[in-house]
């Protein structure tokens, strides 16, 4: 599968991005969530890269990208600009953009900064920002979210995530699973490699670090114009289903399909069923 793809940089906003690439044709963005990188798209690259040119990106401070060390450099004005710098980069000025997790609440947000640049929008397990702030205000999702308000310390979260050989990273991805086989040892390996890299950890916290200063939950979200498909797996730990509900008020055209049986890491546990119903979307004009 690896075989026919290719890794690659792109320069923008100051920094430069690393990207895993396959395929041509219309331009298929895909932006991954935390503690992941461009490897969470593993299993739709090669199947999308039979109709688009798939670009599945390291987003700044994962990975092989760039790792600005100030804190103030994970904002969501720079991920914005990140974005469009990488669409226009590559040659494009639209794109299909799918987004997962950190990837998705990006993806909101380019969608509503830049609805021109976007052909569809696709997001997976992140629910529209004013649902999520909605939630906030529950009992219910603040547990969920408990982690976000913990992430917040200085370097006491980067202590633990890094303990015994990072084994939070490996309970955060088969403990949250409903499939634990979906995560082979290697799988496991290769994502803490990934956040092993010199300055990764910390760059990858900093999005929270920043997340409740940076008008990720603004009040004035109005109705989006770009066609967008949500897909839900149904047993996620840390977002509820009901952040689900309602989001068509703020989205002109809406639809949403749920996974049973299935956690946060939808497309790496249900990988066929999320390509079946990304598929059906984007074969409807």
């Amino acid at each position: 599968m690896s075989e026919s793809w290719t890794h690659a940089y792109t320069s923008t906003n100051g920094i430069k991005l690393h990207y895993v690439t396959q395929g041509e044709g219309p331009l298929m963005l895909m932006l991954h969530g935390f503690p992941e990188f461009w490897y969470s798209w593993r299993k739709q690259i090669p199947e999308f890269a039979k109709d688009y040119k798939v670009v599945a990106l390291d987003l700044r401070g994962y990975n092989d990208s760039d790792k600005p060390s100030e804190q103030s450099a994970y904002v969501m004005a720079e991920f914005i600009k990140d974005i469009k710098g990488v669409i226009q980069g590559l040659g494009y000025d639209k794109c299909v953009l799918v987004g997962h997790d950190w990837g998705g609440a990006i993806a909101w947000n380019f969608a509503y900064a830049h609805p021109e640049m976007l052909d569809r929008l696709i997001i997976l397990n992140l629910p529209h920002p004013a649902k999520f702030a909605e939630g906030l205000r529950t009992p219910q999702q603040l547990l969920r979210s408990s982690y976000i308000f913990f992430f917040q310390l200085p370097w006491l979260p980067e202590w633990l995530i890094q303990a015994g050989d990072y084994q939070p990273l490996e309970a955060a991805f088969k403990g949250m699973a409903v499939h634990k086989d979906a995560f082979t040892a290697a799988d496991i390996q290769t994502y803490k490699q990934a956040v092993a890299k010199p300055g990764a950890l910390t760059a990858m916290l900093n999005y929270y670090r920043n997340a409740f200063q940076q008008g990720l939950f603004k009040p004035d979200w109005g109705v989006l114009e770009v066609p967008t498909l949500m897909i839900w797996g149904e047993e996620d730990t840390a977002l509820g289903k009901e952040l689900t509900y309602g989001t068509e008020q703020y989205v002109r055209d809406f639809q949403i399909k749920y996974i049973p049986d299935c956690s946060h890491w939808v497309q790496q546990e249900r990988p066929q069923l999320v390509n079946q119903y990304m598929r059906e979307f984007l074969a409807k004009k």
